[in-house]
């Protein structure tokens, strides 16, 4: 039975350091547990206030308590590692009275105190596979610190591209970019198009290698992907009018690469099943406004 609850610790350590793989380095990203915490609080987000202060932290506080979920994983599982095998297989200091301690407490401060990489010592453990085990503990509390950082970091400069995108398309909008490309007999239109359509790109791969980003709301006004995603929609549309040849096929090309948008935001988030104009009328009402920047 011992040996029993520490195999479940394992597991449940095992379980945590999976969620974080999948969820940070995998190249598809999706982790089980992340995922189902951001869709949830997206959920209660949206039956809060779909525009407002709720809707801006959903993404933050999600992410604040998947970390808080992998560390208590982290730490209890450790503890249920430990517990069975406390006092006998460890060498307390001569100042704790191993007879008045509680051998669960015990575990769970020699757990916190291991994660944490402090290294107090006054518990150290004694047979030759808790010597081990103890070290590779501290291991991955510093793995899941890093782990932390690297989720971050990863995310927000992915929300910085998916804002700038959508500024770069309201811009395009003010100046009536849509009509100039169908009209003008310049290469620019063309260059402009291509530029387009490798942002676009970017877009789809960050949605599906940061999937979290989805939820995290861009905000109300120009930097919101979701307003913005249909002026691209109808660039690409006015460019096929253009009597330029390079411009005919880059405005293709973007088509093309918001159609492969539409389908990484349907398969993995939407699930409407629809055209790409319905996906993304479906994406702008999932954030909050309307597509073409009205609010519903």
């Amino acid at each position: 039975m011992d040996w029993l609850v520490s195999v479940l610790g394992a597991g449940l350590v095992m379980a945590a350091l999976r969620d974080i793989f999948h969820t940070i380095w995998h190249p598809v990203g999706g982790g089980g547990f992340s995922r189902w915490v951001m869709r949830s609080i997206w959920g209660l987000a949206h039956r809060v206030n779909r525009r407002g202060q709720a809707a801006a932290l959903a993404g933050p506080l999600a992410m604040v308590i998947v970390v808080c979920v992998w560390t208590s994983s982290v730490i209890v599982g450790w503890t249920l590692i430990y517990w069975p095998h406390i006092p006998e297989d460890f060498v307390f200091t001569p100042g704790l009275e191993t007879s008045r301690q509680t051998d669960l407490l015990d575990a769970l401060y020699l757990s916190l105190v291991t994660v944490a990489t402090l290294g107090f010592g006054d518990i150290v453990p004694q047979a030759g596979w808790l010597r081990v085990a103890a070290p590779l503990q501290a291991l991955i509390g510093f793995a899941l610190l890093t782990a932390t950082v690297s989720w971050v970091l990863q995310i927000y400069p992915t929300l910085m591209r998916r804002r700038c995108l959508a500024i770069k398309l309201a811009t395009l909008r003010r100046s009536d970019a849509a009509g100039t490309v169908a009209r003008s007999d310049s290469p620019f239109g063309a260059t402009l198009l291509d530029g387009l359509a490798g942002d676009v790109v970017q877009a789809r791969v960050d949605f599906v290698q940061y999937a979290e980003s989805y939820y995290f709301h861009d905000g109300e006004g120009q930097a919101s992907l979701a307003t913005a995603i249909g002026y691209a929609m109808e660039m690409a549309e006015e460019g096929r009018k253009s009597p330029r040849e390079d411009v005919r096929l880059t405005a293709t090309l973007l088509g093309h690469a918001l159609d492969d948008l539409a389908v990484v935001l349907d398969e993995r988030f939407l699930h409407v099943g629809g055209t790409t104009a319905q996906v993304f009328d479906a994406y702008a009402d999932d954030h909050g406004r309307a597509l073409g920047g009205s609010d519903r």
